[in-house]
């Protein structure tokens, strides 16, 4: 019966361990630095935050705008809020008024 012995090397002992440490450097590099990483999720909350603050102010806006849109409809029309729109989109006064505009018509 032949057997084969083969010498020891030494640097067999270390391939399983060099490519599980560049599997673990791989997955861990891109678990920090990758597209769906920690940095990325905290620019993901930046931005979360920052579309939320934006929300709030459209939907302030908007409500803004549905009050006066309430009070332009026909069931409730009122004389001072018709001729405050039609001055300020005609642009146009009597020669014996003041005009202020105020920055909420914008």
């Amino acid at each position: 019966m032949w057997t084969r012995h083969h010498k020891k090397r030494k640097f067999g002992r270390l391939i399983l361990p060099a490519v599980t440490v560049a599997f673990l450097s791989y997955f861990g590099y891109h678990s920090i630095h990758g597209d769906y990483g920690l940095r990325a999720a905290q620019d993901f909350e930046r931005q979360r935050i920052a579309r939320s603050a934006e929300l709030a102010e459209l939907v302030g806006r908007r409500e803004r705008l549905e009050r006066q849109v309430q009070l332009l409809s026909d069931g409730s029309l009122e004389r001072d809020m018709m001729d405050e729109k039609a001055r300020y989109q005609l642009n146009m006064s009597r020669p014996d008024e003041i005009v202020i505009f105020d920055s909420y018509l914008n």
